[in-house]
C-alpha cells in the first residue's frame, strides 16, 4: 500500500467514526432550531426578505456549533490555547462556506423556483421546508470538510476516536 493509499484510508476511517458522526448531527439539530428561528423570526417576524434572514440565520448557527463541536465532538482533536482557538474559528468559517454556500443555495432554488403556497395561520411553512432540505445537504458537506480541515481528525494519534473522550 503507498503512502497516498494509506493517509486516504486514513482520512477515511476518521469520517466513518459513528460517535463522532452521532455527536456533529446532534450539534447539527441545535444549530438547525437556531437557524431557522433567527431565519423565522427576521422573515416572518420582523419581515426581512428571506435570503437576507437565512444567511444570519447560517452565521448564527455556524458560530453556536463550533463552540458546542470545539468542547464536546472534535474535543480531543484541537489543540490548547487561544491562538489555535482563533485559528479554529477562522478555519471553521473558511470550511463552512461551502456547506453554507450549498445551504443557501439550495434554500433559495426551492423556496424561489419551485415555491408552493403552503402556509398555517398565516405563518409561510414553504420557507421550513426550503430551509430543512438545504440543512441536510449542507449538513454532510460541513462535516466532511469540518472533519478533515478544521479539526484534523485524521491526524488524532491512533487511529479513530471511538466516544472516549
Amino acid at each position: 500500500m503507498s503512502d497516498a493509499d494509506s493517509r486516504f484510508g486514513r482520512h477515511v476511517k476518521s469520517l466513518l467514526s459513528g460517535v463522532r458522526f452521532g455527536k456533529f448531527v446532534s450539534v447539527g439539530v441545535i444549530g438547525a432550531i437556531c437557524d431557522t428561528t433567527v431565519l423565522m423570526v427576521l422573515s416572518e417576524g420582523l419581515g426581512l426578505m428571506p435570503e437576507i434572514a437565512t444567511l444570519l440565520g447560517i452565521e448564527t448557527a455556524i458560530l453556536v456549533m463550533f463552540v458546542i463541536n470545539d468542547n464536546w465532538t472534535f474535543a480531543r482533536a484541537g489543540a490548547d490555547g487561544n491562538r489555535s482557538l482563533v485559528r479554529r474559528l477562522a478555519r471553521s468559517h473558511a470550511v463552512r462556506a461551502g456547506g453554507s454556500l450549498t445551504q443557501f443555495t439550495i434554500f433559495v432554488i426551492i423556496y424561489r423556483q419551485f415555491f408552493m403556497e403552503f402556509s398555517l395561520v398565516g405563518i409561510d411553512l414553504w420557507i421550513l421546508v426550503a430551509k430543512g432540505s438545504g440543512i441536510a445537504v449542507g449538513m454532510v458537506v460541513n462535516y466532511v470538510f469540518e472533519s478533515l480541515f478544521t479539526w484534523r481528525v485524521h491526524r488524532e494519534s491512533g487511529s479513530v476516536e471511538h466516544g472516549n473522550n
